[in-house]
């Protein structure tokens, strides 16, 4: 029985197919310039796409992306890139401008958590055309009004912040485009509120603007309530998930990360932040064309 065609090539037989020494395609390699993927240190090169390069198929393929993490900042995710060793710069910039640095391919990963008619992310995500991505569960976040102690018991809701000190989060953020949601549900507009200045730029920002007095409330996660022992109203479970370069996956820092993702050092972490279900952790939910 003939053995079945290899859908991925060893270096060697790379070498083999272009005439070259094994020395040549490390070289190529390094430099981007022939399909590969690195896969738990090994490097292995897709058939369809080695004949496509060598043919002169197909664009040109793009530069390899920085090992980035942009987006929403998850504080979860956070501690995670910490202690998987994945060795991954972070640029929290929110879910929006996140999604730009990753459309432009500035990025590898992409935290986001954008509120959309009837699913969190898929339909930002679809509307910019991306390829090559594959979005994955990262942990639904439960979000409500975190409070000072002096005016927990006069906020129940959402519209009970009409006059109050309200730190938001930056423009583009998701936690702000759901902000801003729920202040028309309510009937308030941005007068009715008192808004510092300044924004907060992360989940721990904005909780603890609130835990010094800078503002009485704010829209964030249990998690943070909890960490800064402050009063937390539940308003809303949101999915927080992770956007991901097709190949920036097979990479060492990314896998460090799914690795550890299915642990349960991370589920016991999780269970203490309080406030995530992880259930879906690593399913995929999105993949592009």
């Amino acid at each position: 029985m003939d053995s079945p065609i290899p859908l991925y090539l060893t270096t060697r037989e790379v070498a083999d197919l272009l005439r070259v020494k094994e020395r040549k395609v490390y070289e190529m390699v390094s430099t981007g310039e022939i399909p590969h993927r690195k896969i738990t240190g090994k490097l292995l090169f897709p058939k369809s796409e080695i004949m496509g390069w060598i043919e002169g198929e197909g664009n040109l393929r793009p530069a390899e992306r920085p090992a980035l993490v942009t987006g929403s900042h998850d504080p979860l995710l956070d501690w995670a890139l910490r202690e998987s060793g994945a060795g991954m710069a972070t640029l929290w910039n929110g879910s929006s401008e996140g999604l730009n640095t990753f459309a432009e391919g500035r990025a590898a990963l992409a935290g986001l958590h954008i509120p959309g008619e009837t699913e969190w992310n898929i339909a930002a995500i679809e509307a910019r055309g991306l390829r090559d991505a594959v979005l994955i569960g990262w942990a639904r976040r439960m979000r409500g009004l975190i409070l000072t102690p002096g005016v927990a018991e006069m906020v129940k809701d959402f519209a009970d912040l009409r006059g109050r000190r309200v730190i938001l989060r930056q423009e583009g953020a998701g936690t702000t485009a759901l902000f801003v949601r729920l202040m028309a549900e309510a009937g308030l507009a941005p007068a009715d509120l008192k808004i510092p200045a300044s924004p907060a730029h992360t989940e721990s920002d904005a909780a603890a603007a609130v835990a010094a007095g800078e503002a009485e409330a704010t829209l964030g996660l249990e998690a943070m309530a909890r960490q800064f022992r402050l009063t937390f109203r539940p308003l809303l479970r949101e999915r927080f998930d992770l956007l991901i370069d097709r190949r920036a996956y097979f990479t060492e820092p990314v896998q460090r990360l799914v690795a550890f993702m299915r642990s349960d050092t991370v589920a016991a972490k999780a269970a203490a932040f309080g406030g995530y279900d992880t259930t879906d952790m690593g399913k995929v939910r999105w993949l592009s064309p």
